[in-house]
């Protein structure tokens, strides 16, 4: 793909400005895509299974600690994934978790030449083999750094 690169006057500004056009990329896939991640709250299901045996006990004694215990861990496994847009989930990435993951993607589209963010998405949109590494890229940064299952939407 044949255009010229950003001018800028600063390598800097020039760096941030393709960062900022691969997160978009990788936001606009993840919106096609209908991408969602579910990141598991282990911490939540055991607090709510505690607090639903201490009920349980308080109110039936010791047939109501399992009764509380069993509702708790029912309700702890039900409340234990919580499944996010992956757009959203993109927007709300640290600075240095937006770094590592443009990086990564850079190296997908690193030696295509883009002009702006809507020239990138255009290009990557219609090959789908880049296309296709870009979205793996995404997935597995999701699957490694936050242990998420990653689901496509309908």
């Amino acid at each position: 793909m044949a255009s010229t690169k950003r001018k800028t006057g600063c390598l800097e500004a020039e760096d941030t400005a393709r960062l900022n056009d691969v997160m978009e990329l990788l936001i606009h896939i993840a919106t096609v895509k209908k991408i969602y991640a579910a990141f598991k709250h282990s911490k939540r299901g055991a607090a709510v299974t505690g607090a639903s045996m201490v009920v349980g006990a308080a109110l039936l004694g010791p047939v109501g600690l399992a009764v509380g215990g069993a509702v708790g861990g029912l309700l702890g496994w039900m409340t234990s994934e919580d499944f996010k847009p992956v757009p959203q989930v993109l927007m709300e990435l640290s600075p240095a978790e937006k770094q590592k993951l443009c990086a990564e993607a850079m190296a997908v589209v690193k030696n295509f030449d883009w002009t702006d963010a809507a020239e990138l998405i255009k290009f990557v949109m219609a090959n789908s083999f880049i296309r296709d590494k870009v979205l793996g890229v995404l997935t597995t940064f999701l699957t490694n750094e936050f242990k998420a299952q990653v689901k496509y939407g309908k």
